[in-house]
């Protein structure tokens, strides 16, 4: 019962940082799709500023998580114009039986279509920090995510 209850708080802390970016006009591009590796998770991308981007993760797998990281992209000087490659670092929280926070590094290299469809993959090892600074690095994954906000457009209907 305890990780449905967080699992009803992470859903509702993830629509309002995404209502909260449909109110913040300037930076209106951010992506969701769905992550798959050892776990399946719903992952996100919602630009803060030119750097960083907030990295949202709802992890799905025997326990409910939630990671938010911030990236910094960066491109290839005259290399591909969609691939991009990002440093990262952020908090995880875990909802088990109890409660267990980690820090990670996300590590990742994405590709972003001419069309609103971007993939990749990356790595997040990190420090189980309520665990005995336990170190895991098991967290990778490929990725899919729909690019709002560019090729797009959402037009109010009467």
């Amino acid at each position: 019962m305890k990780i449905r209850k967080a699992a009803f708080v992470g859903i509702l802390v993830i629509l309002a940082m995404i209502l909260t970016e449909f109110e913040l006009k300037a930076q209106s591009n951010w992506e969701i799709g769905g992550r798959f590796g050892p776990d399946f998770a719903v992952d996100m991308t919602i630009p803060l500023a030119k750097a960083p981007r907030l990295h949202p993760t709802i992890y799905v797998h025997d326990a409910f998580a939630i990671g938010a990281y911030f990236d910094w992209l960066f491109a290839i000087e005259e290399g591909p114009t969609g691939l991009k490659f990002y440093p990262g670092i952020g908090p995880e929280f875990y909802f088990q039986n109890e409660f267990n926070l980690g820090i990670a590094g996300d590590f990742g290299a994405e590709y972003s279509f001419d069309f609103p469809l971007t993939i990749g993959i990356d790595w997040r090892p990190g420090f189980m920090i309520t665990d005995s600074f336990n170190f895991y690095s098991n967290n990778w994954g490929i990725f899919a995510r729909f690019r709002f906000g560019e090729g797009v457009k959402f037009v109010k209907v009467d």
